[in-house]
């Protein structure tokens, strides 16, 4: 749990399972994320994220164009 008292919530890579608090060794978490939502959408929000991230990789290799 974090230091302030508030939930934390961890996607578990191994498990695919949300966990509140971290329980498991941190090799196998995806987090933390604020709500238990957020956490089970963990591999979806990475997934868009790299995405993201390819799209302006490309865009910066061919020169910003």
């Amino acid at each position: 749990m974090s230091d302030d008292g508030e939930r934390e919530f961890w996607f578990n890579t191994r498990t695919k399972q949300v966990e509140e608090g971290r329980q498991s060794h941190y090799t196998d978490l995806i987090g933390p994320y604020p709500t238990r939502e957020a956490a089970a959408a963990a591999l979806e929000t990475a997934a868009a994220r790299n995405e993201r991230w390819d799209e302006e990789d490309e865009r910066w290799e061919r020169g910003g164009r």
